[in-house]
């Protein structure tokens, strides 16, 4: 992997953790949140995207508009599952199974599909940011997931794990193989997302103009940062890094997003989230090397 996709990957895990701390201050505005926050998405990177569109039409194809179609459905889906999985389970089991058992499976959708080729140190690499995902969720207390609700965070957890393997993997087809723009792919998906949330806010307009009084703002900034972040790591793909390195090191926003809320909203990290730092550092260290 070059340098310069290497900064890109690590610039995006940086992002995404970002957004994510500001999301949760409208953690409890729900799907309306959502739909504002694609709907800013769109209006800000929609220039961008029907600027590339209109100069560069040549990737165009059946193949080209069934993978955006697909890349749409895959992450709402995605967005479901996880909500529906917060829904029965614990945050705690559902986000780390879903991003351990994404980028794992992400890697071997890349061995398999685009035919990349593992290494010994890619291989330890990703097993390293795997578990020091789980320690940093977990603060190394594993009886999580023996608790009340901790099975059926595994189930919604791997299942969203599923999906997030799968559009990785759906994605970097479209901008590696298609040729697809990463900001085009991106914008698409949000636009598709955007027009089936609608009817949601559209139920009673009234209802969501309330939930999202203060929270425009938040909105604005996780509708810019949430885009910028996955192009980010779309461009790293397009430009030729491995898909089976890049997902794992994706998940580097977990790290970052401990030790923000550890900075930031002052919570209690704990020697286990320290050292699942420490293993998700080694493996993105790893990974660097191939």
């Amino acid at each position: 992997m070059s340098l310069v996709s290497f900064t890109l990957v690590v610039l995006a895990a940086f992002v995404h953790a970002g957004w994510n701390l500001l999301a949760k201050r409208a953690a409890s505005v729900g799907p309306v949140f959502v739909f504002a926050y694609n709907f800013v998405a769109c209006a800000v990177y929609g220039p961008w995207a029907i600027y590339r569109l209109a100069h560069d039409s040549s990737h165009w194809s059946g193949a080209g508009l069934a993978l955006v179609a697909l890349s749409g459905i895959l992450h709402l889906a995605y967005s479901l599952c996880l909500q529906r999985g917060y829904h029965v389970a614990d945050l705690s089991i559902v986000y780390p199974v879903a991003r351990g058992t994404g980028p794992l499976l992400s890697t071997i959708g890349a061995f398999l599909i685009l035919s990349e080729v593992p290494s010994l140190l890619g291989l330890s690499g990703l097993g390293l940011v795997v578990v020091g995902i789980l320690m940093i969720a977990t603060g190394g207390d594993w009886r999580a997931f023996r608790r009340p609700g901790g099975q059926a965070g595994v189930r919604w957890g791997a299942a969203t794990g599923g999906l997030i393997a799968s559009y990785t993997v759906v994605d970097a087809y479209a901008v590696k193989a298609i040729g697809i723009a990463p900001v085009v792919l991106d914008w698409l998906g949000n636009l598709m997302r955007f027009t089936l949330l609608a009817p949601v806010a559209a139920r009673n307009p009234g209802r969501a103009v309330a939930a999202m009084r203060g929270h425009w703002g938040t909105a604005i900034g996780v509708g810019v940062l949430s885009p910028l972040s996955y192009i980010l790591v779309l461009v790293a793909l397009k430009d030729g890094a491995p898909l089976s390195l890049v997902a794992p090191m994706r998940e580097m926003s977990m790290m970052v997003g401990a030790l923000l809320a550890m900075l930031v909203l002052k919570e209690r990290v704990g020697t286990g989230r320290l050292i699942g730092c420490a293993l998700v550092v080694g493996g993105v260290a790893l990974l660097a090397t191939q």
